[in-house]
């Protein structure tokens, strides 16, 4: 009988791995609509000799290959613990589940439960069609923050299947670890919920106590689309006779400045605040002498992009600063296409100069 299943399975592979792709778009189209940030979605289809070696371990059990409900799988993997509850919710809403097969083990909660394991459903989609590739057969749908996977992908790697499988003497140190990935989880998503916080408080914040609000990654994210940043990134658009890129795709770019800012000493944004309303006609002047020097690093993008005045305005407090490397300014400004980091130094000087009427130290720097 085993060989007669597996037979069949082989012969019918093609129409698994369709309805793997098909269940993972199916699954990814769900998540897309939901909002959630998910690590990754993948599926598998089980190896014919995995499925040999089930049918071996538990004789008797499978009739036909529709009462293996793990043929086809789907995983998720989530950042965060809450997001496998919010996951499971939209699952069950969207899915036919085979409760009888199906299993949430985490909410097993004995004080010496083995494993530190997610959700596995056992489902297929509601009101399928008949002729649909969904309503032939069941598929799995595995749901783990990440993690959980780290600790189930070891945990198979180890080959410890259950308790009973583990060692007394090695069992103990399987809970003191499931303890403290569930720790971890819990003060990951601590973390999210801060920093939601820390987002969400912002605009009060930078209105009532600018001083107490540091520069980092957040606060300039949010700067760059309030005055006087944005203002000025108008001016020095304006002066270059090109647009100002509000929405630019970069996540990375609010760290770079974040960097650059805290490396001129610049850490809060009540002091942000007051030099660019001090020096906000300079940073325009010095921007509109250097950007022409150094077009083949800004204009493949087209335009001016956000945060514009905050690198000018480093650049002049480097220029004034003996104190401050040059070539760590241009590290954290990560600028593409310029010719090399002397060229680029060399010109930033040059500007300056010009802008400001001073004459250049020795060391390259401005007198103060």
């Amino acid at each position: 009988m085993n060989d007669v299943l597996v037979q069949a399975y082989e012969a019918a592979l093609p129409e698994y791995e369709r309805l793997r792709d098909a269940a993972v778009a199916h699954t990814n189209a769900l998540l897309d609509g939901s909002g959630l940030n998910i690590h990754h979605v993948t599926g598998r289809v089980k190896r014919p000799a995995s499925l040999a070696d089930k049918l071996l371990r538990k004789p008797g059990r499978y009739r036909a290959l529709d009462e293996v409900t793990d043929l086809v799988a789907v995983r998720v993997i989530t950042y965060f613990e809450s997001d496998v509850q919010t996951v499971s919710r939209l699952v069950e809403a969207h899915f036919d589940v085979d409760w009888d097969h199906s299993i949430d083990k985490s909410r097993m909660h004995d004080p010496d439960r083995f494993g530190y394991m997610g959700v596995h459903y056992v489902v297929r989609p509601l009101g399928s069609d008949p002729d649909d590739t969904f309503a032939n057969h069941p598929f799995e749908i595995q749901i783990r923050s990440i993690l959980q996977h780290a600790w189930a992908e070891i945990e198979h790697d180890l080959g410890y299947k259950n308790r009973e499988a583990v060692p007394r003497e090695v069992r103990r140190r399987f809970y003191r670890l499931a303890g403290l990935l569930e720790m971890a989880d819990e003060e990951f998503m601590a973390l999210d919920r801060l920093s939601k916080d820390y987002a969400a408080t912002l605009p009060e914040r930078v209105r009532d106590t600018p001083d107490s609000v540091y520069i980092d990654a957040q606060s300039v994210k949010y700067m760059l689309d309030h005055a006087p940043v944005h203002d000025l990134d108008e001016q020095v658009a304006s002066a270059l006779n090109v647009l100002l890129l509000t929405g630019w795709p970069d996540p990375e770019r609010p760290q770079r400045l974040a960097g650059l800012l805290q490396y001129v000493g610049i850490n809060s944004v009540g002091a942000l605040r007051g030099e660019l309303r001090r020096h906000g006609p300079e940073v325009v002047a010095f921007a509109a002498l250097l950007l022409p020097r150094l077009r083949e690093s800004w204009t493949p993008a087209g335009g001016a992009r956000p945060g514009t005045s905050l690198v000018h305005y480093a650049l002049m407090r480097a220029c004034a600063n003996p104190a401050l490397d040059p070539r760590e300014i241009v590290r954290l400004l990560d600028v593409p296409g310029t010719a090399d980091t002397a060229t680029l130094i060399a010109s930033v000087q040059e500007a300056y100069a010009e802008a400001t009427g001073l004459p250049l130290r020795q060391d390259g720097t401005a007198p103060v």
